[in-house]
This record gives C-alpha cells, sequence and structure tokens, in this order.
C-alpha cells in the first residue's frame, strides 16, 4: 500500500511508495505518525499546493462490506493508490440492541414495579435510522473525514445502488400495488451472485459463467419470485432439467442448505436501500464534486477492464473510467469492532447476571483493542505475533493475528504498536485475485466481443 504522507504542520501532501517512506525514515527526515493505515510525517517540509494532483475516492457501498478506492485521475485513465474494504457489524448492533429490550423487560416485570411508566410518545426525527442502519453511513462518512486528512482529496464517486423490493419479491405485481417503478435485470442478477456466494448450488464450481436458475421449474408452475431462484452452472443446469430441486437434489444436508438460503429474507437488499440517500446527502454535504454511477456501469467497467470481483476492486470502476493502472495490490481490510461495552456481567440464557467482568479497561498499561507486537522467546508459541490484543486481568493476553488466536501470551513479551480506535486491520493478500478466475475472465472478455453490449447492460457471470 502507498503511504500517507504530512507535512510538518500536518497537512495532506501526495501519498508515497512503501520504498520511499523507508528512506525518508531512514535518513530521518520523516516520523511514523500512524501505523495502520501507515501515515509518515515530514519533519523539514511544508506542503506546496502547486505539487498536489487531484485525488478522487470512490465508493462501492454495501450492506455488509463497503469497498472504497483511492485514485488518482491521470490524463483519460486513473492511477489506484489505496484500497479499503470497510467491513461493518450492523446486525452485531441489532442483536445487542434486542438483548437489551428483553434485558429491561424482565428487570420490568421482576419485582421492579416502582419504575415510573413511558409511553411510546417520542417523535423521531427526520430521516431518523436504526443504529444498525446508522452505523453504516456514519463509518462511511468517518473513513471519508480521516482519508480526507491524510491525503489532498478533490472529488468523491459513489455507486447509486437500488434494489426493488416489490419486484423481487413478485416480478408479476402490476398496477397499484407496484409503486416502485420496474427493476432492470441487473438487480436480480448482482443479489443472487451475492446471495449465492458465487458458486453453483448443485456442485459448488467456482471461476464458471452462472445461469439463474429455477429450484422448481415453470413446467412444475414455479416463479420469478427470488425464493425460487438460485444459480447452477450449464452443465447442472441442464442435467436437472424439468426436475424440481427436492428430486434432483439426492444429498439430504445439501437440500437443506439450498432451501434454508432460498428462504432468506431481503435483509441486505432492504439495508442498502434504507442508506443509499442518507450516504449521499453524508457526501454531499462535504462540499467536494460528487459523481454518482449505477451498478451496471460499475459491473460494465469490471468486465471490461478484466479486474477480479472485489469490493475494493468495485468501487475502483464505479463511475467515468477509461484506463486503470496499480489495481494488482493489496487492500486494507477495516472491520468495525467497537470500543467495547458497558455490560459488567455475563448473562444465563434466562437473562440472570453471572459472573463479573473487569471493572478497569487497561491491564498493565494495555487495552482490548490495541494493537501490538509480542515476541515470545521460547516455549510453545515462541515467535513474534503482530495483531489486535484481548487484555485479561491476569496479565496474560490473547492476540488476534491475521490467520489464528494465539492465546495466554504474557504482558512482559507485548509491545505496543497503536492505540485501539474501534477497528481491526489486516492486508488481503493480492495473490487470492489471481487464483481460479481465469475461466472467468476469459468468458467475460468474451462477452464483450457480442453487439450490443453497453454501459448498464448485465451479464451473468461468476
Amino acid at each position: 500500500m502507498s503511504a500517507f504522507v504530512l507535512d510538518r504542520s500536518g497537512r495532506p501532501l501526495m501519498p508515497c511508495s512503501e520504498k520511499r517512506a523507508r528512506l525518508l525514515l531512514a535518513r530521518g527526515r520523516a516520523r511514523v505518525h500512524r501505523v495502520m493505515p501507515f501515515v509518515i510525517r515530514l519533519a523539514d517540509r511544508m506542503a506546496d499546493s502547486s505539487a498536489l494532483q487531484p485525488l478522487r475516492i470512490r465508493f462501492d457501498p454495501g450492506s455488509k462490506v463497503t469497498g472504497v478506492a483511492l485514485v488518482r485521475e491521470a490524463g483519460s485513465g486513473i492511477a489506484v493508490i489505496n484500497l479499503f474494504e470497510l467491513i461493518h457489524r450492523g446486525r452485531q448492533i441489532s442483536e445487542a440492541l434486542t438483548a437489551r429490550k428483553s434485558f429491561r423487560r424482565r428487570r420490568r416485570g421482576a419485582n421492579l414495579r416502582y419504575r415510573s411508566p413511558r409511553f411510546l410518545n417520542r417523535r423521531r426525527p427526520e430521516g431518523w435510522l436504526p443504529p444498525s442502519l446508522r452505523h453504516r453511513v456514519d463509518t462511511t462518512m468517518a473513513w471519508v473525514q480521516r482519508i480526507r486528512r491524510w491525503a489532498p482529496i478533490r472529488a468523491l464517486s459513489s455507486e447509486l445502488v437500488r434494489f426493488d423490493l416489490q419486484q423481487l419479491e413478485n416480478p408479476e405485481i402490476s398496477g397499484v400495488g407496484y409503486q416502485r417503478g420496474t427493476l432492470a435485470g441487473y438487480a436480480i442478477r448482482e443479489y443472487l451472485l451475492e446471495k449465492w456466494k458465487r458458486t453453483c448450488i448443485y456442485c459448488d464450481a467456482k471461476g464458471r459463467p452462472l445461469q439463474i436458475e429455477h429450484l422448481t421449474s415453470r413446467a412444475r408452475c414455479g416463479s420469478n419470485r427470488v425464493g425460487n431462484l438460485g444459480l447452477a452452472c450449464s452443465d447442472c443446469n441442464q442435467e436437472k432439467g424439468a426436475l424440481d430441486v427436492r428430486a434432483y437434489v439426492k444429498d439430504p444436508k445439501r437440500l437443506a442448505r439450498i432451501l434454508a438460503t432460498a428462504s432468506q429474507p431481503l435483509r441486505d437488499a432492504a439495508a442498502v436501500n434504507a442508506t443509499r440517500w442518507a450516504l449521499i446527502d453524508a457526501l454531499r454535504a462535504t462540499g467536494l464534486p460528487l459523481e454518482l454511477a449505477s451498478g451496471g456501469r460499475t459491473k460494465f467497467n469490471r468486465i471490461s477492464h478484466g479486474l477480479p470481483k472485489t469490493h475494493a476492486l468495485d468501487a475502483v470502476c464505479v463511475g467515468q473510467v477509461e484506463a486503470i493502472a496499480g489495481w494488482e495490490r493489496p487492500s486494507l481490510s477495516v472491520e468495525a469492532s467497537g470500543r467495547g461495552s458497558y455490560q459488567r456481567t455475563r448473562l444465563t440464557r434466562h437473562g440472570f447476571p453471572r459472573g463479573y467482568l473487569m471493572r478497569h479497561k487497561r491491564v498493565q498499561g494495555f487495552q482490548t483493542g490495541d494493537r501490538v507486537r509480542a515476541d515470545v522467546p521460547n516455549g510453545k508459541k515462541a515467535g513474534i505475533h503482530v495483531g489486535r490484543v484481548a487484555v485479561r486481568a491476569t496479565g496474560s493476553f490473547n492476540i488476534q493475528t491475521a490467520s489464528a488466536v494465539v492465546q495466554g501470551i504474557s504482558h512482559r513479551h507485548c509491545r505496543l504498536i497503536q492505540r485501539g480506535d474501534g477497528y481491526a486491520y489486516s492486508l488481503q493478500s493480492v495473490d487470492s485475485y489471481r487464483q481460479g478466475d481465469a475461466g472467468v475472465w476469459r468468458a467475460a472478455h468474451a462477452a464483450l466481443s457480442l453487439p450490443g453490449l453497453e454501459p448498464g447492460v448485465s451479464r451473468a457471470f461468476g
């Protein structure tokens, strides 16, 4: 990843390569300002506005992961500088609020009737969103402000995602019951690709063109509802024919998994719909020029330039793109982990308190969420472990590394790298982009030669 650069007074300069950052640090011309993401501060230079080039942040909003790309506009194309993937925790927030509500209900009914009643007569402000959805907007905007402090951002680009839930649930709906306009086939195909993890539901094949499959075939009066749709490779689709999925799939575990996944509610699509305009309004409030683009344009750009399917690279392809350079770099995974909780006890399955948690957040100068480096000289856990620490009152910590959790590391072996800021960081290797995708890209490039393929037109590629 490129290193962010600040001048002597803390104003952002153009990011530089890792090699140049190492040279500046070795020669004493810079100091480490932040480790993850890596930011340096120059000791002998002030900002020069004439030497700054236009940088743009591109977004690919999602319900669980939002792709963010920092790019430099060079002529008719763009050069990728840094890639990020923001992993939201909306589901954890929703579950925590539901649990808190049940605990409070039990306390109010357990001989605590002296509590004064509170009626639901409070009005919600305009534009109110549930905390689990507001979190997605706030996390994205928090990283917009962070990147603006570290780099000279001149413009923003975002994908305006729209799922028509009426059409997804009932493609035959019409008349008065249909209120949200028509739905392009892109939304259904993209929703199915995300729902089924871009694999064939019958043979788990990856890296092949996938076709939309009716679990209960049309010949047996199956509908076009999204709950009756899956993805299958051409071989499995032809072999199944007009059979029902219950007659074709012999493995009971696979059949149960297919039926359970097919009946899942449209939570992700609803979350994207609910937050898309709130995010756009927040981006416009920054005062920077904002470019909005459709999902069809994003997919057309990704296929035409032969990029793998990731959230960060989808963000690179948002909007008008003529040429892309420098995309083969690792992306920084930023997972929202929170800053702890106020809960001081564990609870049984009946909601009664069990045991006590620590009263102090810091132990031996460390706090859960800090990024540390542990140099263990000997024993079963000998070696160097770098990651997010979880403290214990005994001084024996757990360290969450990129690959596993290392338990029982003494605080004496730990050295602080960066204080916790509510996020867990890890680098996604670029090698995974190149494995097993050759067939997909050959099929994609072959499809681009078909007549009539314009930006916004969707193809059902894996």
